[in-house]
């Protein structure tokens, strides 16, 4: 997962359909975007602070998938980052931290381009009892699902946001915070994932020969 830099793009929202209620917002086909992939790191945690939690390892250059048929979380918050790749390229994401989080029938897939062809490293975890993480941080391209949020707001200078632990970024920059998030049918891209803790109930990691992507 990348450093904080001193640029942060704004990450772009897609909201077709809102509804208000509560005390919380509710989009349908919820999707933020910011540019490719996700990492096996993120079985390992390992959570880094430098300044603001983020991790220190370069991430490389294969888009890991991640799916969940639900996903909750306690203080949410998101500002624009850039990924830095081991091939020297660099990519915008939205990056995510989220101070406590269970996810619900994970699967978890990263596609490996090896010299005797295409091979899947494939995780399942959390059918009977969810996945549990604690500070983790997401640095994401693409997440779609259906979400509901709790107290949200939307534009706060992402130097200010206090819901998450140690999720400020940059002064100026735009950012998102919610007292709670919760997407269902939820399908993620990301770059990278840290956590300080991961507990994977019922966890079930193999090879496959071929794609056999979460989705």
């Amino acid at each position: 997962m990348p450093k904080a830099h001193d640029e942060a793009p704004e990450v772009p929202q897609e909201a077709p359909e809102q509804h208000e209620g509560s005390g919380g917002t509710r989009w349908r086909r919820f999707a933020l975007v910011a540019v490719p992939g996700f990492v096996a790191a993120a079985v390992l945690g390992g959570m880094t602070t430098q300044g603001l939690l983020a991790a220190s390892f370069a991430v490389s250059g294969d888009s890991f998938k991640l799916s969940a048929d639900s996903f909750s979380g306690s203080g949410f918050s998101q500002y624009g980052d850039v990924a830095n790749s081991v091939d020297g390229s660099s990519r915008a994401v939205g990056l995510s931290t989220v101070n406590s989080s269970e996810l619900e029938n994970l699967c978890l897939s990263s596609l490996w381009d090896l010299p005797i062809g295409e091979a899947t490293l494939v995780i399942n975890a959390g059918a009977e009892s969810p996945v549990e993480g604690s500070n983790m941080v997401i640095d994401i391209e693409q997440l779609q699902g259906n979400a509901e949020f709790s107290a949200i707001e939307i534009g706060r200078d992402a130097s200010t946001l206090d819901k998450a632990e140690n999720g400020q970024g940059p002064e100026g920059g735009f950012g998102l915070q919610a007292d709670s998030i919760t997407v269902s049918d939820m399908e993620m891209t990301s770059w990278a994932v840290s956590s300080g803790s991961l507990r994977m109930t019922g966890l079930n990691l193999a090879v496959k020969p071929g794609n056999h992507e979460c989705f």
